[in-house]
């Protein structure tokens, strides 16, 4: 599938920051069925690439001057389901036993767990996806997977912490996937989260919030041990006030936007990122 993406967000500081930093894990890289054909990465301030500790392509972002707004957006086509390539994998897999507070199973996820202990995976996903319903606002990006499995409610990545947290109780390494994911009708406008669970020598993909195995309508940006070490954009500013923020993803398998449709993009969000200070 030849899928093209579009990803634009916008922050609007209420007043000027006098400097921003943050880490960009926005580019996707070849390998588990995905391969890359071209990508490009357009901000206001000055961009520096790197590899970070889990083996993903990541920019640091720097603005140092006056500024009342950042933009970021990124845009390219990534052809999936193709013959797999060797993956880049720089840490042994035993690293994705560890957990994180957004991973921790408390006593009542590891019960629910054990239930599956000689199950399919796709049994115990099921399983939590029914347990756990899709209600977007129901938690914050800080709400750690036993919150969000007590609350019975969360989104894609509450689902994939808890889905992390049972993993690891049943002794098998997983991990937290950031990316995009292509719809048919084109309802998902944000970025998206799904586990890759290590068994039988190889990395199986499982997207709980949609109750299917990763497959070609999936694109992945990075990984990492919860949200907050594969998140898309991360980071901090001096001054700036009050921020409000909006962003827009299209995936689509025709033609990218056009620079008129760019440019329409980006002022929408303006508007909605400016009216979000409030």
């Amino acid at each position: 599938m030849l899928l093209n993406i579009e990803h634009q967000t916008h922050y609007a500081f209420s007043d000027m920051a006098q400097y921003t930093i943050q880490q960009l894990r926005l580019t996707p890289r070849n390998g588990h069925g995905q391969q890359v054909n071209h990508w490009q990465i357009k901000v206001n301030g000055q961009l520096a690439a790197f590899e970070d500790a889990f083996g993903n392509l990541a920019h640091t972002l720097v603005i140092d001057q006056p500024h009342n707004e950042l933009l970021i957006a990124v845009c390219g086509e990534v052809e999936t389901g193709v013959a797999d390539m060797d993956a880049h994998q720089p840490l042994p897999v035993e690293i994705f036993l560890r957990d994180t507070p957004l991973t921790q199973a408390d006593a009542a996820m590891t019960t629910f767990a054990q239930r599956f202990a000689k199950a399919p995976l796709t049994d115990m996903m099921q399983a939590l996806r029914a347990q756990m319903q899709y209600i977007s606002g129901a938690t914050q990006v800080d709400t750690s997977a036993a919150e969000a499995f007590r609350l019975g409610k969360g989104v894609c990545q509450d689902h994939a912490h808890a889905f992390i947290g049972c993993c690891h109780s049943l002794g098998l390494p997983a991990r937290y996937v950031s990316g995009y994911l292509f719809t048919e009708n084109g309802n998902l406008m944000q970025t998206h989260a799904w586990v890759d669970v290590w068994q039988h020598d190889q990395w199986l993909g499982l997207d709980v919030s949609n109750g299917t195995l990763v497959n070609e309508t999936h694109v992945r940006l990075a990984t990492g041990l919860d949200y907050r070490s594969a998140s898309p954009i991360t980071g901090s500013r001096i001054g700036g006030g009050t921020e409000g923020m909006a962003s827009m993803v299209s995936v689509n398998q025709h033609i990218g936007l056009t620079d008129k449709q760019r440019e329409q993009h980006k002022q929408q969000l303006r508007q909605q990122a400016q009216s979000a200070q409030q």
